[in-house]
C-alpha cells in the first residue's frame, strides 16, 4: 500500500498541534485581586512558584476595608519587585515545566484597579477595563475563577462598567465567572455584585477557613503540622538557597512577638488558589468535595460558605471579618472548644503537610535541575470515576498506570472521605495500602447516596509529594 508521505505528515502536524491547544485551553483561568497586605506579598510569592498551572489573565491590585490609598498602603506597584525576583528564577523553572508564563506576559497582565477608598468602585480603572475586555472576549468561553484576596470593589467596578455599556453581555459573561472571596472585604459585593448580578448564580465561594494558614495558624493547625510553618522548615526548604524569589518571602523576623525568627508569618489568601491547583480530588468540580483549598457548603442560592459545626447556626448574609465563625473563635474571650474548632478548620489543615512538601519542591525547581528536584507522581485510575454499585456489592478499584516522573518507588493509600460523601456511615476497604484496592459497600447503604473514596500517592522523594484521584460511588 502506497503511502501519501506529504499527507502523512500534514495530518501528524495537525495532530500535534491539536494535542497542543486542547493541553493549553484545559488549564484554569485566573484572575486575581489583591490589596497588597503583607501576607497578600507571601501569597503572591507562593502563586508565582504554580503559575504554570493556569492561564492568568490579570494580577490586579485593589483595596479593601484594611488597604487602601494613604491607609496601610503597600505601594501601587507593590508586585513589580516579586516579578522580577521571578524573572531570575524563572530560566530554571522552565527547565521542570515548559508552562510557566514569562516575566513579560506576567508585567503585561499586571494591573492598578479601584484602589482610592474602601470599597471604591466610582470610576473604571485599567485594573476594572482589562477585566472587561477578558469578560467581552468572545474567542474564549472558558470558565474564569475571579480571587479577590482584597475587596471585591474592582470586579464590581468590571461588571457595573458591563451592565452600563452591555447589559445585553450580561448573561455571557455571568456563566465565564466564578467567585472564590476571602471574607468579604469590602461591602460591594452585598451592595453591588448580589443585587444586580445574583439572578445569574455565579458559583461563588467566601471562605473563613483560610485562617488554618493566616496570622494566627499557631492557635489552628495541630502539634504535628506546625513543625511545617517552623523558622528551620522555613529556612531549610524556602528562604534559604532557594533564589531570589523565595528570599523576598516576608516570614517573621527575630524580635516578632510569639515567632521565632524565619517563622511562617501568613498567606491568608492562598486557599483562594489552592483550590484551582488540579490535584486529583476534582474540587472544582464541587466546592463541598474537599481539596487543598478547603471543604465549603452551600447555605444559598448558588453561594457556598464553611461548614460551622453547630447544630442549627444561621448564617450572615454577609461573611466577613466581624461574623467569620472561625475567626470568632480565635479571638480573646471566645468560649469555642478546641475541639470544635479544630473539626472547622480540619478541612484546610487536613492537607498541611503535602501541601507544604510541594511548596518546598517548588522552591528547588528555582535553583535546581530536573534530576536534582523532585516531581509529583502522576495517578491515574484503571476504572472510571463515577461508579453506581449495590447495596453489599464489592467493588475492585485501581491505580493500575499511576507513575512518577522520577521514577520514585511509590506509596498508596485508599480513603474514605466521610465528610464528602452524603453516605454517613465507615466503610471497609481491603488492601487500601496496594495499587488495587477492594470497597466493600455496605449492605444498609441507602439508595442515591454517595462514598467519596480518595487514592492517594506519595513519592519516595525528597521532599516528598502527593497527589490523587477520587472515586464517587453512588449506591443503586
Amino acid at each position: 500500500m502506497k503511502i501519501n508521505l506529504k499527507l502523512f505528515y500534514l495530518l501528524a502536524i495537525l495532530l500535534v498541534l491539536s494535542t497542543t491547544c486542547f493541553s493549553q485551553n484545559s488549564k484554569t483561568r485566573v484572575i486575581v485581586t489583591s490589596d497588597g497586605e503583607i501576607d497578600d506579598e507571601c501569597s503572591l510569592v507562593r502563586f508565582l512558584l504554580y503559575s504554570n498551572e493556569w492561564d492568568i489573565e490579570g494580577i490586579i491590585t485593589s483595596s479593601s476595608q484594611y488597604h487602601w490609598h494613604n491607609h496601610k498602603w503597600a505601594g501601587d506597584d507593590w508586585i513589580q519587585p516579586t516579578l522580577d525576583a521571578y524573572a531570575k528564577v524563572y530560566p530554571n523553572l522552565i527547565l521542570h515545566e515548559k508552562g510557566f508564563p514569562t516575566p513579560q506576559y506576567l508585567s503585561s497582565h499586571t494591573f492598578l484597579g479601584n484602589v482610592e477608598t474602601e470599597g471604591d468602585m466610582e470610576k473604571p480603572t485599567a485594573g476594572s477595563q482589562h477585566i472587561v475586555k477578558v469578560l467581552l472576549d468572545e474567542s474564549d468561553n472558558r470558565p474564569i475563577w475571579f480571587q479577590a484576596w482584597g475587596g471585591t470593589n474592582t470586579i464590581a467596578r468590571a461588571l457595573k462598567t458591563i451592565e452600563e455599556e452591555h447589559p445585553e453581555k450580561m448573561d455571557y459573561v455571568a456563566r465565564k465567572m466564578r467567585f472564590f472571596f476571602i471574607w468579604e472585604q469590602d461591602k460591594t459585593y452585598q451592595e453591588y455584585i448580589r443585587p444586580h448580578w445574583g439572578k445569574y448564580n455565579i458559583l461563588t465561594i467566601i471562605a473563613d477557613q483560610f485562617e488554618a494558614i493566616a496570622y494566627r495558624w499557631k492557635m489552628v493547625q495541630p502539634e504535628k503540622e506546625q513543625h511545617y510553618f517552623s523558622g528551620p522548615w522555613m529556612k531549610e526548604n524556602i528562604l534559604e538557597n532557594h533564589g531570589p524569589l523565595c528570599a523576598s518571602y516576608k516570614a517573621h523576623k527575630s524580635g516578632d512577638v510569639g515567632f521565632e525568627d524565619g517563622d511562617f508569618r501568613s498567606e491568608g489568601d492562598s486557599p483562594a488558589y489552592f483550590h484551582t491547583i488540579v490535584t486529583g480530588l476534582r474540587n472544582l468540580d464541587n466546592p463541598d468535595w474537599g481539596g487543598w483549598g478547603g471543604r465549603y457548603i452551600k447555605i444559598r442560592d448558588n453561594t457556598w460558605y464553611d461548614k460551622v459545626p453547630v447544630e442549627g447556626y444561621l448564617y450572615p448574609a454577609r461573611w466577613w471579618g466581624e461574623n467569620g465563625w472561625g475567626r470568632a473563635s480565635l479571638r480573646p474571650g471566645s468560649t469555642v472548644s478546641l475541639e470544635k474548632r479544630s473539626e472547622y478548620f480540619k478541612p484546610m489543615w487536613m492537607w498541611t503537610i503535602p501541601l507544604q512538601n510541594d511548596f518546598a519542591s517548588r522552591a528547588d525547581w528555582c535553583v535546581k535541575s530536573y534530576k536534582e528536584a523532585n516531581h509529583p507522581p502522576v495517578v491515574v485510575l484503571a476504572d472510571p470515576a463515577n461508579l453506581e454499585a449495590s447495596q453489599g456489592a464489592k467493588i475492585k478499584l485501581s491505580a493500575k498506570g499511576t507513575t512518577d516522573p522520577d521514577g520514585d518507588k511509590l506509596f498508596y493509600r485508599w480513603w474514605q472521605y466521610q465528610d464528602a460523601g452524603s453516605y454517613s456511615g465507615t466503610i471497609k476497604i481491603k488492601k487500601l495500602d496496594k495499587q488495587s484496592a477492594t470497597v466493600i459497600v455496605p449492605s444498609n447503604a441507602e439508595r442515591g447516596k454517595t462514598i467519596h473514596i480518595i487514592c492517594e500517592v506519595k513519592d519516595s522523594g525528597t521532599p516528598q509529594l502527593t497527589r490523587y484521584q477520587r472515586v464517587i460511588i453512588t449506591i443503586k
